[in-house]
């Protein structure tokens, strides 16, 4: 999606924030020479712009699976048989078109509201990080869903992202031993977390494979970007071991 970043947005400092705030007691770094120190202001506005990205990027998200949607209704659902066809060759064109794909209005209608909300919460993990989280979770639910989906049937809808979505949000902070963002995996799972029994078989034309595989896709994205927490951890580790008494 085209757009500038504006002059406040300042990645590393928008992080430096996170660690504090998810660690109030710890003691803030102090200035590095020769770098002018940024008045508090501009970290306000270093959020805020996050903040705004993540609401823009989100709402136009959805605002496209409305028009998708729109298009398709005036085609008779015709779109629809883009969805992923497990097993099909030519199904595996659905693992791109499935998620902005839906049933009817009343399907996407469903998806939205935990679309908007847990969108918005992956994307505050850093515009970057939250892309790449949609992008890991869309293609692990997809190809899931090509290789285990019931034959003959044609899987679609966002719902795959939402399942991703919350378990990326659920996961990483505890991959990433964050407590931020472990109490915000809490919040979400009291919030949604009901949302995982949809992983399991049983409602006649619910896709449960594109559920369950979502989920899974949101768990891989929850380690793989979780990554450098987790090698910083183990650095301090050996740093303390390898310390002299």
């Amino acid at each position: 999606m085209a757009g500038g970043i504006g002059s406040s947005f300042d990645p590393d400092r928008i992080a430096q924030i996170r660690a504090q705030l998810a660690n109030p007691g710890a003691k803030a770094p102090g200035p590095t020479p020769g770098v002018p120190v940024k008045p508090r202001s501009d970290n306000f506005a270093a959020i805020k712009q996050l903040w705004l990205r993540a609401g823009l990027l989100i709402a136009g998200f959805v605002a496209l699976l409305y028009g998708i949607e729109g298009v398709d209704y005036l085609d008779n659902n015709d779109l629809n048989n883009a969805g992923i066809h497990p097993r099909d060759a030519d199904g595996l064109w659905g693992i791109l078109w499935a998620p902005v794909l839906h049933a009817n209005w009343s399907h996407l209608v469903g998806n939205t509201l935990p679309v908007l909300v847990l969108g918005f919460l992956a994307l505050l993990a850093g515009i970057g990080r939250g892309v790449a989280a949609t992008a890991i979770i869309w293609v692990v639910a997809g190809i899931g869903t090509w290789l285990t989906g019931q034959s003959g049937s044609v899987h679609l809808g966002a719902s795959v992202l939402v399942f991703g979505w919350l378990t990326f949000l659920i996961s990483r902070g505890w991959f990433a031993r964050n407590i931020g963002q472990i109490i915000l995996g809490l919040v979400v799972l009291a919030v949604y977390g009901s949302l995982l029994w949809g992983v399991l078989p049983g409602q006649p034309g619910i896709s449960w494979q594109g559920h369950l595989f979502g989920a899974v896709g949101g768990l891989l994205a929850g380690w793989v970007l979780s990554g450098d927490e987790r090698r910083h951890r183990r650095a301090d580790r050996a740093g303390v071991i390898a310390s002299p008494r």
